[in-house]
């Protein structure tokens, strides 16, 4: 029915959104969706714990580990995740080794979704790292003094009173990093990646339907942060503690 409607759309008002009716240009948008979809996910959880192993360093004894962190900060933060991309993708992948592709020929190491998971989790840890530190120094010194007096080892520290509270105090800003995260995605089409923007871009070269799959990615995009956004949000109701958050 659904096929149907949409032929018929096309057919008396041209309005082209053969994703709906063409098997082929479907399979071709999921394709996108869910490589797009699997970028997002793992680059979020590969930029939280960048983001706590950056902070748990920058608040060590260690000079070098605290001057590590700061120019990794500094240099994910300054530079357009664009140019991170192609550095990664063209100079860094272009120094690796190839591997064998079972058919007799040679493929890089790290794929291009592979380069755009590092490119994409290193630019959001950086911004991660700030985040979680904000939270950190935002928990009441007495709390952490008390916690030191009673015998905490720092590990026991962060695990059972300063994350926790840190986390409650940081998840907006948390929560706009992330969004951007996704949106940023789509720069991994400038390295071939098969994401939603590539997908549809193969789609209205041949179907010379842009209009139609440009609504289609706006509309994809604002229900993808919506269930990102619903989720920081169930998360952020759960870790509510009356009277401690406005």
């Amino acid at each position: 029915m659904i096929a149907a409607f949409f032929e018929r759309l096309n057919d008396v008002h041209g309005l082209n959104f053969s994703i709906f009716y063409d098997a082929f240009d479907r399979s071709r948008f999921l394709t996108g969706l869910w490589t797009t979809t699997y970028i997002c996910v793992v680059s979020i959880l590969a930029s939280l714990a960048i983001g706590l192993l950056g902070v748990w360093i920058a608040g060590s004894n260690s000079r070098f580990g605290r001057l590590v962190v700061r120019i990794y900060v500094q240099f994910f933060r300054n530079t357009p995740p664009l140019v991170q991309l192609s550095f990664f993708y063209f100079a860094v992948g272009g120094l690796l080794p190839t591997v064998s592709d079972g058919f007799g020929g040679q493929s890089p190491l790290v794929s291009g979704t592979g380069w755009a998971i590092i490119a994409f989790s290193l630019f959001a840890g950086a911004f991660n790292v700030e985040i979680f530190r904000a939270g950190i120094e935002a928990v009441p010194e007495t709390m952490v003094e008390a916690a030191e007096s009673l015998g905490y080892t720092r590990f026991q520290l962060w695990r059972q009173i300063v994350l926790p509270l840190a986390f409650r105090i940081c998840l907006p800003a948390l929560n706009n990093n992330l969004v951007n995260l996704v949106k940023t995605t789509t720069l991994a089409y400038a390295i071939g990646v098969p994401e939603l923007l590539y997908a549809a871009s193969q789609i209205w070269s041949e179907m010379f339907n842009v209009r139609e799959m440009m609504n289609v990615l706006l509309v994809t995009y604002v229900l993808l942060v919506a269930v990102l956004v619903w989720v920081m949000h169930r998360w952020e109701k759960a870790m509510r503690i009356p009277g401690y958050m406005p």
